[in-house]
């Protein structure tokens, strides 16, 4: 092999560049690890934003779901009743703060004096807002809009105060978030109606029982609610039985204006209820209990099954003519259907051996404070049960809570004139609203005693129909 015709001289790197390579390596280490830390913290922050939105948004969807089930919007025209309910310490406002803080943002509670709740009357008007409804404006209760914010500061950075990045005071990092709901009563609200979920198939007529003459809802060009107010001046608070019609068969008399006897004895009247047709079996799934012994008598019968679950696939149509259906077929009495499937759905544990029970005989259930008293005190209070599914989490029983299936709704049709005689199987109604009502117990004849919390017409005939698991709808909205 030939040499090269051309060889460079050798020469040797000068001592001075040695270890410039490790220098740029340790450098760029740094700088990754700077990058790193950062992207970690900043991780963490929009984390943190993100917890704070979820929190807002439960308080407020809390605070306007207090607003819902206190029938504030079933009495549209007394400030008193409003501030009961949203007033610097009223239930609206320590639901959301306590929602709020259910919610952890950034690993920690937030404070108390970090949640703020303010009221406003309409979605277009939802800033600003006032610090409790009486001061929102007098369409507060036709639309009542809740607006939380929520902020937590002192929120820690893991790595980046290391590099200055933020100021010496990095525990001031803040995390906030703004959320607004509105509970909205379709009643005399122009060309806007409701058509409410896992309603309960108790169809009753348009006759309030204690005030005799009165309908719960006036069916003509308005919708509005008839008797507004807080018993015993207005509707919101009644109790009274709920009581079976007739029985399959035979012909029965749908409905008769006459409230009947309390059927426990005492005072208060009941209203007839008639059993809604509802949908196949299985199509309604019943809660579960493991104390009551009534939800293993509801397998077989898809209208208990219906009051124990929820029933998601019957319309209830309201406002429209003849598109809701009565089942006479059904007999609440002799199949203890209704009493089963209400004592499963409200936790009731009662003597099997009476029919007729007392409210002082029964346990379980949630309950209106103050039980066993009635009615019950204004703004509502709802308290634990001793058979309550979260007491198997640690709550206590009589523990005030926000939310409970002994509220139900239960339609409300445009009866027919009195003393109407009709024949089973089945006849079409016309829904014109919706009671919402909590369960104080059920006997085991059928008979439920409730408390009005709300009630709701279909409104000016509806064209845009609202739909949600309350006849009194609760969403989020966006600020404007």
């Amino acid at each position: 092999m030939l040499p090269p015709l051309i060889r460079r001289p050798r020469r040797s790197a000068p001592h001075r560049e040695r270890g410039v390579t490790m220098a740029l390596v340790a450098l760029a280490i740094v700088g990754i690890i700077a990058m790193a830390a950062l992207s970690i913290d900043i991780g963490t922050l929009y984390q943190a934003s993100a917890e704070a939105q979820r929190a807002a948004d439960a308080a407020a969807l809390a605070a306007a779901r207090v607003i819902s089930m206190s029938g504030l919007t079933g009495d549209p025209t007394n400030m008193a009743t409003w501030n009961l309910t949203c007033n610097a310490g009223g239930p609206a406002g320590l639901a959301a703060v306590a929602a709020a803080q259910q919610n952890a943002v950034g690993g920690m509670s937030v404070p108390t004096g970090s949640i703020s709740v303010s009221y406003s009357a309409g979605s277009a008007a939802v800033s600003p807002g006032s610090a409790d409804c009486g001061g929102a404006g007098a369409e507060f209760p036709i639309n009542p809009v809740v607006t939380v914010v929520v902020q937590q500061t002192k929120l820690p950075t893991f790595f980046a105060h290391v590099f200055g990045i933020f100021n010496k005071n990095w525990n001031a990092v803040t995390a906030s978030a703004t959320a607004t709901a509105e509970a909205f009563n379709s009643s005399n609200a122009g060309s806007y109606g409701v058509q409410p979920r896992c309603v309960k198939p108790w169809m009753v007529p348009n006759n309030d029982p204690l005030n005799t003459g009165l309908p719960f809802i006036n069916t003509g060009s308005n919708g509005a609610i008839e008797h507004t107010g807080i018993s015993p001046a207005g509707v919101i608070g009644e109790s009274f039985w709920l009581v079976p019609d007739c029985s399959p068969g035979a012909t029965c008399v749908l409905i008769s204006t006459t409230p009947q006897a309390n059927p426990g004895g005492g005072p208060s009247p009941s209203l007839q209820y008639v059993p809604g047709q509802v949908p196949p079996l299985g199509s309604a799934t019943a809660i579960p209990s493991s104390k009551t012994g009534a939800c293993s008598a509801i397998s077989g019968s898809a209208y208990a099954e219906a009051i124990a679950g929820c029933d998601q696939s019957t319309q209830y149509q309201c406002g429209m003519t003849g598109l809701n259906t009565v089942d006479l077929n059904e007999n609440p009495v002799s199949t203890n259907d209704t009493s089963n499937g209400a004592q499963c759905l409200i936790h009731q544990e009662a003597d099997s051996a009476s029919d007729v029970l007392s409210i002082a005989s029964v346990t379980g259930q949630d309950t209106l404070d103050p039980f066993p008293t009635l009615p019950a005190t204004y703004p509502f209070q709802i308290q634990a049960g001793t058979d309550n599914p979260l007491t198997n989490a640690g709550l206590t029983g009589g523990t005030v809570i926000t939310s409970s299936t002994s509220i139900v709704s239960v339609p409300i049709y445009n009866s027919p004139p009195p003393g109407t005689v009709i024949a089973p199987p089945t006849t079409p109604v016309t829904i014109v609203g919706f009671l919402q009502v909590f369960i104080n117990f059920v006997d085991n004849l059928g008979n439920v005693y409730v408390t009005v919390m709300n009630v709701t017409g279909c409104g000016n005939a509806p064209s845009t129909v609202l739909q949600g698991t309350s006849p009194v709808p609760v969403r989020l909205i966006t600020a404007p």
